[in-house]
């Protein structure tokens, strides 16, 4: 009696519902090259493969790299190795997204600071200005 393999496919709208995006989306994604199912006909089938590249180009997505550095990082994976230099180059970009967000994160900290500080004249100067007219 020989094994047989069961590989789990999906339909585009399986995708689509089970990550809660469109189905332009993941096309989108196709054509970017970042997804690349077979053809039965029109239809497209999705692998397992396809499937957990399209959850980590939306985890990508989630921790703010673009599709450039997801694709980038997803084709670097390979099963035959311990996928090294993937998730070294995974760490490096996640310490650089970090660092860019702290850098935001402290932009906005002086802009609201600003804002407060610019508000606070505004109101002081129609203050003034209510004084002088009420005199």
């Amino acid at each position: 009696m020989r094994g047989t393999i069961v590989m789990n496919t999906y339909s585009i709208s399986d995708l689509a519902k089970e990550f809660d995006i469109t189905t332009r989306t993941i096309r989108f994604y196709e054509d970017k090259g970042l997804l690349s199912p077979s053809r039965r006909g029109q239809t497209r089938i999705y692998s397992a493969g396809d499937r957990t590249k399209l959850k980590l180009i939306l985890r990508g997505k989630r921790l703010g790299f673009s599709l450039e550095q997801s694709g980038e990082i997803i084709k670097m994976y390979d099963p035959s190795s311990n996928n090294e230099e993937q998730l070294t180059t995974l760490c490096e970009s996640i310490r650089k997204k970090r660092e860019q967000l702290k850098h935001q994160q402290h932009d906005i900290g002086i802009m609201l600071l600003d804002l407060q500080e610019s508000e606070e004249r505004c109101l002081a100067a129609i203050h003034k200005s209510q004084l002088v007219t009420s005199n």
